[in-house]
């Protein structure tokens, strides 16, 4: 059984241990006491040195702890000797920052909302946490003060031992047997948990709340604390300004010029789809004045174009409504087809281009005038072209 340093040192950052057994490659090694943490509990791995080699990954298997190594132990690192041992500080005191802070934020959230924490995420730039009902932003943003105005008050943050068989007086009850691992932050707090933590919440540094998002019926809630809260602030605040700065704007005027830039692009994108259509008709009638009926007096066209828009269908419509008429369109990126045909032309383009999409391995459908579909690959288009263009009576 491995002696699991962190629960009772989470800045114990250097160590020596006696390697107990390894696999036969010797890269992945078991020592009598680690002090670095595995993934575990929505925390991610300990990184560092053990015997000179870069720990890569860290593995909880219940009773002992495995460490991969980034190459194999040297033959003279050997069963049953020791090996110094170093853990990146960095990263475990960024974790601790993380982890200690959502155990925070979820108990506040409880405290001002009954809103529980049902799962935690500790992510390379950011983490979450899943709550288990619905609130609204303005909440969360009161939440958010809460959360600092504690961080601020540097309460104590312990760490304590009892017998599951005790009244533990925990936030969320554990399943857990035995010796429980507590971890509390004074007159807050008290979690079953097996996490690295700071010793006071003043350490856990500024608490900020970002992207929610619904996900399986709870709410997802970003988080960044500490040192990875004043790196997020910092780019924000450079993306603002740098918006700012193409508007010539402050930073409190800037989301109100974004906002009437975005209402003017909309207004002039509708402008442009407007006209767009009306020049689409105007090419349909065009188009169909150019075109030669056949000595049934229907006009055929092919349009071979690189793909198919709106303003495609737009065409194909106004062509097949000037007179009796049928408008095939062959989209090459991605691959699709549309057929339009008139009332009196003696295609229903729906039934037709259905049959010739499931022939080719393709999907679309439509009415008896206008129909549309796309096929997988160039190839599936293929073989479709040459019969739906005998069924309308076209020319290649």
């Amino acid at each position: 059984m491995t002696d699991r340093l962190y629960y009772r040192d989470s800045y114990l950052t250097e160590f020596r241990a006696r390697v107990v057994d390894g696999s036969p490659d010797r890269q992945r090694i078991y020592l009598n006491r680690t002090a670095f943490y595995p993934t575990s509990g929505g925390q991610p791995f300990d990184t560092g040195h053990l015997g000179g080699r870069k720990v890569v990954d860290v593995v909880d298997e219940g009773d002992r702890i495995a460490h991969i190594l980034s190459e194999p132990l040297m033959p003279n690192q050997a069963i049953h000797m020791e090996l110094d041992a170093r853990i990146d500080l960095a990263r475990r005191f960024d974790h601790m920052q993380q982890h200690t802070g959502q155990h925070l934020l979820s108990a506040v959230l409880v405290e001002m909302f009954q809103a529980p924490t049902v799962s935690f995420h500790l992510g390379a730039q950011s983490s979450t946490i899943d709550i288990g009902r619905a609130l609204q932003p303005d909440q969360l943003r009161e939440a958010e003060r809460r959360a600092n105005q504690v961080v601020f008050e540097n309460r104590p943050v312990t760490v304590s031992f009892q017998h599951s068989s005790e009244d533990l007086g925990l936030r969320k009850p554990t399943g857990r047997e035995g010796e429980v691992r507590i971890v509390s932050i004074q007159d807050l707090d008290r979690s079953a948990c097996g996490g690295t933590h700071v010793r006071a919440t003043a350490e856990i540094g500024p608490i900020l709340l970002r992207k929610l998002e619904r996900i399986r019926g709870n709410l997802r809630v970003e988080f960044l604390c500490g040192g990875r809260a004043v790196a997020r602030a910092r780019d924000d605040f450079e993306a603002l300004s740098q918006i700012a700065r193409v508007f010539s704007a402050t930073l409190d005027d800037a989301p109100g010029m974004v906002e009437a830039q975005r209402e003017k692009l909309q207004d002039a994108g509708k402008t442009l789809r407007r006209l767009s259509a009306e020049l689409a008709t105007s090419n349909g009638r065009a188009l169909y004045a150019d075109t030669e009926p056949g000595e049934d007096g229907i006009r055929r066209v092919l349009r071979r174009l690189p793909s198919l828009s709106e303003e495609v269908r737009a065409e194909a419509q106004s062509f097949t409504s000037s007179g009796p008429a049928v408008y095939l369109a062959i989209g090459e990126n991605p691959p699709a087809v549309l057929l339009a045909a008139s009332k009196d032309a003696g295609v229903h383009t729906g039934d037709l281009l259905k049959r010739a999409l499931a022939d080719a391995g393709g999907r679309g459908g439509g009415n008896a005038a206008l129909a549309q579909g796309s096929l997988p690959s160039k190839e599936a288009l293929d073989k479709l072209l040459q019969p739906l263009i005998s069924s309308v009576k076209l020319t290649a």
